[in-house]
Parts: C-alpha cells; structure tokens; sequence
C-alpha cells in the first residue's frame, strides 16, 4: 500500500476523541495510529514514541525547517504539535490506515492535503458544562489550563461544519457504535 486512507477524528479537548481512537484500534480493521509530535512535556505517564513524539521546541522548529511535517501548529504559546511525514509512510508501509487523534486545524489541514483519502470525524460534547465537567475529573491540569481549555473550545465548535462528520459524544457506548460503523464503510468505500 503506497498511500492509504486516513481517518481524522478531531475535538475540543474533553470530548472524548481518544477514547472513540483507542476504540477503534481494539477493532479488527487495518489501522495504525499517527503519533503526532509536540514540544510539550510529557504529562503523567505519557511516553515518547506512544503518546507522542517529544521534541525540544528547538528540535520541533528544525523539523519545520526541514520541512518534516505535513501540518503543524503552535496550539498553545510555546507548543507546537505536528504530524511527521514519516508516521504516514511508516504506517503506509505497514499496510495500514492511519487513525489520527488531533487538533481542529490539524485535523482540517490533513483534509486540505489529501480531500479524496481523508474522512474527518469532529467529535463534540453535549454542551459546554458537560466539557468543562470532563476536563475537570480527568485531574491532569491546573485551573488556568482548564480555562484556557474551555476558552478556546467555544471558537472550536464553530469549526465543526467543515468536518465531514459531527459525531455528539453523549453516550459513549452509541458514539463507539457509530465510529465503527462509519470507518468500516469509509474503508470499504
């Protein structure tokens, strides 16, 4: 397989974008996940390689000037994430899919490069409240983090119509249905 389809799914953070990813990748179907890079550090167990590919931000700006990425951002001052050209091919190479857990503009700039192979998922919560109340049980962040967060979910959602699919993450069990069903006949498309 030279090139294959991708899957983006894309969310304001706490929608449950991973969980619906992992999901996916304990199913029986020919996908492999893009491990974007970010010049964040790492956050509780998070390793290099699996989560992400942690890079200084010196590191990450000479990949930009080698032109080693497909799309990259700075999402939040000071860090930048991005996907690597080589997770594609090493995915590609593999004869895999890729299955991607990203930003909005990430998500929408994977799209603008390959329209024809891309499906983009945008996963979105309930309602702000039900957003806010996820990122503050997950307990990884600080209370101007969490805002932040929240602040920059609001412009977020507004991107949702340019996605292919909006998928409302209300019951987890439904939305877990309904992913497998949507790749399954992406894939078979």
């Amino acid at each position: 397989m030279n090139t294959g389809k991708l899957i983006v799914f894309s969310a304001p953070s706490g929608s449950g974008k991973t969980t619906l990813v992992n999901h996916l990748l304990q199913q029986d179907l020919p996908l492999g996940f893009s491990v974007s890079a970010t010049s964040r550090p790492p956050r509780g167990k998070e390793e290099n390689g699996k989560a992400y590919h942690f890079l200084s931000t010196t590191e990450f700006r000479q990949k930009i000037e080698e032109n080693a990425f497909i799309e990259y951002e700075e999402v939040y001052e000071g860090a930048y994430y991005g996907t690597l050209k080589s997770e594609l091919h090493r995915l590609w190479e593999a004869g895999k899919h890729v299955l991607f857990d990203i930003d909005i503009k990430g998500g929408l700039n994977i799209k603008a490069h390959y329209p024809k192979n891309t499906l983009a998922i945008f996963v979105q919560p309930p309602s702000l409240e039900e957003l806010e109340n996820r990122l503050r049980t997950r307990g990884t962040e600080s209370e101007a983090k969490i805002q932040q967060r929240l602040d920059k979910s609001t412009t977020e959602l507004t991107f949702s119509q340019d996605f292919d699919v909006i998928l409302v993450n209300d019951d987890l069990s439904q939305a877990k249905r309904e992913v497998v069903r949507l790749v399954k006949q992406f894939l078979h498309s």
